[in-house]
């Protein structure tokens, strides 16, 4: 008990201390009026004592009150207009009508425009849905790939309800400073609900919400690189979030200053009511955001925007191509195909890449091929001449031409590649390529169209040995493809009769799922290596018995550099239309009184350019031009 009492008799002086300082706090804050007339009392009394202090003239403490009066306020000035400059919203306000969009020019997507014309019905009928007894939404999430319309689909909302419109991107809210993007996000809600209490609603934008909205936990294990003051915002990472989270769900309280007023007054009563503010979000992410932002009451109704499908994609190929000055006869069915899985900003942008084609062309329309050509620079990027020689254009010529065979014949849910030895700005690493396009939007595959993609990635080496009678190094990215497949194929998949998943045994990357790479060694790589090694086997014979094509295909490469998905499919026809003539004239020659020889001559005659794409004294002899046919 000794030991304790100087230890109370410390925490008990500790308590006197901070009461008599609470006191003398309270007793200046209520009195310091009255403290300063005392001072200054005492002040003159004591300078009429004691001469020496001369008492101050009224004149000059009105001056010294001044100068401290103007420090203070210049201080201020300078606090308020920096907060005022920072704590600015980077907001656009369109007025009702002012956006110039609407339903009707919403295209790809009818379900989508289903539930936005149900939140505009409700944001016209705010008074009659109160009386009914329910609540306006307040929160609506658009989630989806980029370019697929989610802000574009916001200002059509806010059209059609005849409603303020603002748009701001939720990174703009982040800054330096602690506490500003708090200020930006009141300031906005602020006039958001003044516009809503004079057009009856209002419609906030926020783009990339997850830049603001993202997950607290997520958020608490990065690292802060920040210094220990509290000057930053990097300090305040939730404080703009929280600040949603309330504005978004406020509490019932009057923010009108005119009813205020009224209620002290005593001359108003009755239920709060919220402004009806509607706050649409838009991410790519929505898996990132905070689940306190997806509860009811704030980002309670949410859209999914995908691309338009097959079926609507149509419209709005129709919608941006009637903007323009186009051929008539441009089929928009090829362009379906050809655009399958493209966002309506990606077909806003070919066609607009086609305009600036044909404009440089010194044409005042767009044809079908100056689509054709724009869509190869926005997937392909520009082209840039290579200056190979012929040896090694008739290598990679080969090679690319067993894919661009290969690939038409077996792959029954693309379109004939794109083929070409030059490289594009935007496939830095390839030399060359092949490229077949879908015809439709294709999410699934079965067992035979999973084996029929590895057999297109292997026809590139069955070519070079077939054709060139060598192997290349160029093969690389196509034998790793190829047996990321197989191993797809046998441990994820279950088509090669085990249902056993290595995906359960393996770590997964957040990115691409589990990694065939990780996959145990053992059994699985010999059975590996017998799928590779008997699809290799079929596309090799496959490309034998379409030699001709091939050597049409890749000939016509080494003369003209690139085919079109036409030209390549023109090629190939041409060539099994003289193959098979070439099998049956044998048999009609006594019908059409040829001798066999005769037959057998005209069955090779001019099948192919005469260039056999071998320069003199290039190469080996074992890279003699294939004969067709032999």
């Amino acid at each position: 008990m000794a030991t304790e009492k100087p230890f109370e008799k410390q925490e008990e002086l500790d308590r006197s201390i901070d009461l008599g300082l609470d006191q003398f706090g309270r007793f200046v804050r209520h009195n310091w009026f009255w403290l300063l007339l005392g001072g200054l009392a005492l002040w003159y009394f004591f300078s009429n004592i004691f001469p020496q202090l001369s008492a101050p003239s009224p004149e000059a403490i009105f001056a010294y009150l001044f100068q401290i009066a103007f420090a203070i306020f210049y201080i201020l000035i300078q606090f308020i207009a920096l907060f005022w400059f920072l704590g600015r919203p980077r907001l656009y306000w369109l007025m009702p009508g002012e956006t110039g969009v609407g339903f009707k020019d919403y295209k790809g997507n009818p379900e989508v425009l289903e539930q936005a014309r149900r939140i505009v019905t409700v944001l016209q009928g705010i008074k009659e849905f109160r009386e009914m007894g329910g609540q306006p939404i307040r929160g609506l999430l658009l989630s989806g790939p980029p370019g697929t319309g989610k802000s574009y689909l916001a200002q059509c909302i806010s059209s059609e309800a005849q409603v303020p419109f603002g748009y701001a991107s939720a990174a703009s809210f982040r800054n330096m400073f602690w506490g500003i993007d708090v200020l930006i996000i009141m300031r906005l809600y602020r006039r958001a609900r003044k516009l809503a209490r004079e057009y009856g609603a209002c419609i906030l934008f926020l783009d990339e919400i997850d830049a603001l909205g993202a997950s607290r936990s997520r958020q608490s294990r990065i690292p802060v690189p920040a210094m220990g003051g509290g000057l930053f915002g990097f300090m305040g990472i939730g404080g703009a979030l929280n600040q949603l989270l309330m504005e978004m769900d406020p509490p019932p309280v009057e923010t009108g200053w005119f009813k205020k007023i009224l209620r002290v007054l005593g001359l108003y009563h009755g239920r709060v009511q919220r402004e009806p503010v509607l706050t649409i979000g838009a991410t790519n992410l929505p898996e990132a955001l905070d689940p306190a932002l997806l509860r009811p009451g704030r980002f309670d109704r949410r859209i999914h925007v995908a691309p338009p499908t097959d079926k609507y994609r149509g419209e709005v190929i129709e919608y941006y191509l009637d903007k323009v000055k186009h051929d008539p006869n441009i089929s928009i069915n090829a362009l379906v195909y050809r655009m399958a899985g493209y966002t309506p900003v990606e077909i806003k942008h070919v066609i607009n890449e086609a305009v600036i084609i044909a404009y440089f062309s010194g044409r005042d329309t767009v044809s079908y091929q100056d689509i054709i050509e724009a869509q190869d620079v926005h997937e392909l990027g520009y082209r840039r001449e290579s200056n190979l020689s012929l040896l090694e254009r008739r290598r990679i010529a080969y090679h690319e031409a067993g894919h661009a065979v290969a690939s038409y014949y077996l792959l029954e849910r693309f379109l004939p590649p794109f083929v070409t030895i030059h490289q594009r700005s935007g496939l830095e690493t390839a030399a060359a390529f092949a490229l077949p396009r879908p015809k439709e939007t294709i999410f699934t595959m079965s067992k035979e169209e999973v084996l029929a993609h590895i057999q297109v990635d292997l026809a590139s080496r069955a070519a070079e040995e077939l054709f060139l009678n060598t192997q290349l190094n160029g093969v690389s990215a196509d034998l790793r493809h190829a047996t990321e497949l197989a191993a797809s194929y046998i441990g994820l998949y279950g088509m090669d009769g085990t249902l056993i998943s290595y995906g359960a045994f393996v770590p997964e990357s957040p990115e691409e799922g589990p990694q065939p790479t990780s996959f145990p060694q053992g059994q699985l790589r010999e059975r590996i290596e017998a799928v590779l090694q008997s699809q290799f086997k079929a596309v090799k014979r496959l490309l034998q018995e379409h030699r001709e094509a091939v050597i049409a295909v890749a000939e016509s490469l080494i003369e003209r550099h690139e085919l079109t998905p036409e030209e390549v499919e023109e090629l190939i026809n041409q060539a099994d239309t003289h193959r098979v003539t070439v099998e049956l004239l044998p048999e009609l020659a006594p019908v059409l009184g040829l001798s066999r020889d005769e037959a057998d001559g005209d069955g090779h005659a001019a099948l192919l350019p005469a260039s056999n794409g071998h320069a003199a004294g290039e190469g080996a002899a074992s890279e003699a031009a294939p004969q067709p046919g032999g």
